[in-house]
């Protein structure tokens, strides 16, 4: 049988029985005059043929749809509530219809429509929408779901039966998401409005201009695509920004092993009030020696409401910066946005989510040619998003989009605030600089909403003037804690043991408020849980402590040197960086000062920007001194004491120096032997007499690390390859070294006793 006869075969079968119109996801459709024949509603209705078709002539179809069900509105197809009006194709007068027939197939193929209008958009109640602004916003009219619904109809009102006919077959061939059954039934609104249900607007819409042009009707494929050229876009980006966030790629990425990130995602406290975004407590320490403040409760914001902010006016911010210490959560919280808004669960009043870090202009300013350096903003969003080709929404006043700038510290270029030159408009082409500036000022991608992150003391450098409001990422509470690690595990009970575990260091439960440190927990302590017999005894602080320099490190080799993944080996700056920064550690521990200077870095021979941004060791304070000058600290007072403790035990370990050999330090009378000052025992005991010489708190962190490092598993296993050469041999000396600090245990001040026995176990114990 020939399609012509297959199409009117089926038709003339309707045509014998009383039509019903299948259940519609819009509720019922009726017409206004409708309302006059409900007395009638039992009448039968029938599908009127039109007259035979050429292959080129319109279908005319005059659909008679009795009542459908009523169906309550749903978040997936966004339906009508059953209070909307309702819509009907029917005739006002079925007795006289035929008599109309031909008035309105012309009317019909008039207005190029076949079946009646979607309904209009209706907001749901929706938990999110707290705030004034309707958290998560409404959609652009041409990004909704009836734009789009009448969009595919209208495209599809001109083809004829036939066509039609071949449009479902190849339809329900090239989607495996939808059955063939589902694409044939009912008539066309009842096609349009089952796909949109099943497969969503995105895939509904690519699919049908894919399908079309795959039947070389390139003049309505091409119509539709004009039509829907605001959603295509929008629906490009959500593809892109969901392959790019929907996994989360930590670390090292072993194959096999990924996590979703909205699985584990655990949303940090994001405050509007940050003093430096350093977590104040120690374990030793009840007052921070440096003026450290946390914000309080009250000015935490939520991710997704950065941009529902307001200025001190009351009008809406368009710039936000966001910062924090190193392994905060910056990278991560762009990237749950981006997904919360490809996935449509928050800020859908966002058009447009274009990402341009600055990795993206560092790579464009340091391209070879001096011609392709000297791009407008609109060709550098082209070059990274080929949608966005000839497309002028980004000139529009209504057109309300976000460009997220990430990584600011990754730029590497000091940049001209005040002499560089103005661009006013979208394609003037610019050294990247200059965009930059231009970008920040307002003057081009005026409509854009401008989310720039980065490390605190790379974004100081920005003048205020161009940032309505700044943020700072605190981390993660003591139950944000417990829920990530939990998230982060199928198997309950290893959850469970990893979380109690880590709780047996103070130290590390401090710590862990960064979500790189809880990132770290979990993927050490799910390792040594594989080891038979771990986790009888607590885990040791100076093996995680190196884990996370060395992890630092190498991200300051990918992220600022572009080394890969297989090239990450350390240069000799990169250890004499290490040293110079261990040496003002140092330095700073016996001045009892948490806090250093720019001056305080010049001296030891380092650059500023090494220490502050680059090594993810450091970060800058909001607050300045007393003279204005700028303040620095490490990221946490213990990382000051470990770096303090790896300067020590580096200079002993490969210059045979003892740093802390002293000869007018006193010996406490309780040391009852002495050892050779170049000794490991003899390293321990000068660092004993600094210890106990000092009030309490002072130096016990320097000391728990010092003997952590003489650990061979630390200072062989461990930082050999990196810190060390592979042929540098172990420490020998431990023995004494291990009676020394149990003839202290015997002996020392009482305060002093449960420390020394967590130093004895840094060094002696094997496992992590």
């Amino acid at each position: 049988m020939d399609p012509d006869t297959e199409v009117e075969s089926i038709l003339r079968q309707e045509n014998e029985v009383k039509w019903k119109r299948p259940p519609s996801s819009y509720g019922s459709m009726r017409s206004d005059n409708e309302e006059m024949q409900d007395e009638s509603t039992e009448e039968e209705v029938a599908v009127v043929l039109p007259a035979p078709t050429t292959a080129h002539e319109a279908t005319g179809l005059q659909l008679l749809r009795s009542e459908s069900p009523e169906t309550l509105y749903t978040m997936t197809t966004q339906q009508q509530p059953p209070e909307a009006a309702l819509i009907d194709t029917r005739s006002s007068d079925l007795g006289d219809h035929e008599e109309d027939e031909e008035e309105e197939e012309d009317m019909y193929e008039e207005e190029g429509v076949n079946s009646p209008e979607p309904p209009e958009p209706f907001e749901p109640d929706d938990t999110m929408q707290t705030d004034e602004n309707c958290q998560p916003g409404r959609l652009h009219p041409e990004q909704d779901l009836p734009h789009i619904f009448k969009s595919i109809q209208n495209s599809l009102t001109g083809l004829t039966s036939e066509e039609l006919f071949k449009f479902r077959m190849l339809f329900s061939q090239w989607e495996p998401g939808i059955k063939h059954e589902q694409v044939m039934e009912g008539d066309l609104l009842d096609f349009v409005d089952r796909i949109l249900e099943i497969l969503g607007q995105d895939r509904s819409l690519m699919h049908t201009i894919g399908t079309l042009e795959s039947m070389n009707k390139d003049e309505q494929a091409g119509e539709l695509r004009n039509g829907c050229k605001r959603a295509l876009v929008r629906a490009h980006l959500k593809q892109h920004l969901i392959r790019k966030h929907q996994v989360i790629r930590e670390g090292v990425v072993r194959a096999g092993k990924h996590n979703l990130l909205n699985t584990i995602y655990v949303e940090p406290q994001i405050s509007t009030c940050g003093y430096g975004g350093v977590d104040p407590s120690h374990e030793f320490r009840s007052h921070s020696l440096s003026p450290l403040q946390v914000p309080s409760a009250d000015t935490f914001v939520s991710l997704n409401n950065l941009f529902r902010l307001q200025k001190d006016d009351g009008k809406p911010v368009r710039t936000v910066l966001t910062t924090g210490i190193p392994g905060i959560g910056m990278t991560v919280s762009v990237g749950k946005f981006s997904l919360d808004w490809a996935e449509l669960r928050a800020n859908k009043d966002l058009q447009f989510v274009i990402k341009l870090s600055f990795r993206t202009f560092r790579f464009l300013r340091k391209k070879p040619l001096p011609d392709s350096q000297k791009m407008s903003i609109m060709e550098v969003i082209e070059y990274y998003y080929p949608e966005f080709k000839d497309v002028k929404y980004l000139e529009e006043e209504d057109c309300k989009f976000l460009i997220i700038m990430d990584s600011f510290d990754c730029y590497q270029a000091a940049l001209d605030w005040e002499n560089t030159p103005v661009i006013n408009d979208n394609y003037t082409k610019a050294h990247p600089d200059v965009l930059i500036v231009n970008i920040f000022r307002g003057t081009v991608l005026r409509g854009a909403r401008i989310w720039i992150l980065g490390r605190r003391a790379a974004v100081s450098q920005i003048p205020s003037q161009f940032i309505d409001v700044v943020t700072e990422i605190q981390g993660f509470s003591d139950e944000m804690k417990d829920d990530y690690l939990t998230r982060r595990f199928s198997n309950a009970q290893r959850a469970a043991d990893i979380v109690a575990h880590y709780k047996r260091l103070p130290t590390l439960r401090m710590l862990a408020r960064q979500p790189f440190v809880c990132w770290m927990v979990a993927t050490v302590f799910e390792r040594c849980y594989c080891y038979e017999g771990y986790g009888v005894h607590p885990p040791r602080l100076t093996p995680f402590y190196i884990n996370i320099l060395v992890v630092q490190i190498n991200r300051r080799l990918q992220f600022y040197y572009g080394k890969s993944e297989n090239d990450l080996k350390w240069s000799n700056e990169d250890k004499v960086l290490l040293t110079k920064m261990g040496k003002m550690a140092l330095k700073m521990l016996e001045r009892n000062t948490s806090v250093f200077f720019e001056e305080d870095v010049k001296q030891y021979g380092l650059e500023l920007t090494d220490v502050t941004v680059f090594s993810g060791l450091c970060t800058e304070l909001r607050t300045a001194a007393s003279d204005g000058r700028r303040t620095f600290c490490f990221v946490h007072f213990t990382f000051q004491e470990f770096m303090a403790a790896l300067y020590v035990f580096t200079k002993f370990h490969t210059e045979s120096k003892n740093v802390l050999d002293s000869r007018s330090t006193h010996t406490p009378d309780y040391f009852t032997s002495t050892y050779p000052t170049k000794s490991a025992a003899g390293l321990v005991q000068c660092a004993l007499v600094r210890t106990f010489s000092s009030s309490l708190g002072h130096y016990e962190m320097f000391l728990r690390f010092l003997c952590g490092l003489l650990s061979p598993h630390c200072h062989y296993s461990q930082l050999t390859g990196y810190l060390y050469r592979h042929n540098t041999p172990k420490v020998d000396g431990l023995d004494e070294v291990r009676r020394l600090l149990e003839q202290q245990i015997q002996t020392a001040p009482g305060a002093r006793v449960e420390n020394l026995k967590e130093c004895l176990r840094e060094m002696i114990q094997e496992d992590e």
